[in-house]
């Protein structure tokens, strides 16, 4: 079943009012995603909801006692974008946030895809391979403070 990109955004602001109602502690993660056959490529995405223009990683929730980041990097992937990914998989960095009323944890992941095949369903509005120096993106196009951390973290690690 698809889900529309407008049950996303309405789904986005819900989860809002409760963030700034219940305070609940979050934990996320973001997947640094590089292309099976060129280490200098990334996958971006555009969410269907949120700052729509804004190029950023993709991810989600996850709960702790239940899997590991890696393991909800690779299925956020998987639900998100129907891209499968080598089984191995890295934490490059581990974020605290607060942000609209919740306290997160953020962990930022490596991933290799197996494939460059996406498959976006209707919480991505637009997924794109990019150069790791983000050189073959649009003029001006916003990208996310995350994105900028990974790279980061990537280059540390290699």
């Amino acid at each position: 079943m698809r889900i529309s990109p407008y049950a996303f955004r309405l789904l986005h602001c819900m989860r809002k009012v409760y963030w700034r109602i219940a305070r609940p502690t979050t934990h996320g993660v973001k997947a640094l995603i590089i292309h099976s056959a060129d280490a200098n490529r990334l996958l971006l995405v555009r969410h269907s909801y949120g700052d729509q223009s804004l190029w950023s990683l993709p991810g989600g929730g996850y709960k702790p006692a239940r899997e590991t980041p890696e393991q909800a990097a690779r299925r956020e992937c998987s639900e998100e974008l129907g891209l499968k990914s080598e089984p191995v998989a890295l934490v490059l960095e581990e974020h605290l946030t607060t942000n609209g009323g919740r306290q997160g944890h953020l962990k930022i992941v490596r991933l290799c895809a197996i494939s460059d095949e996406l498959s976006p369903n209707g919480e991505i509005s637009e997924a794109r391979w990019a150069a790791v120096d983000l050189a073959d993106l649009p003029d001006n196009a916003p990208v996310s403070k995350w994105v900028y951390s990974a790279l980061k973290a990537h280059a540390r690690a290699r």
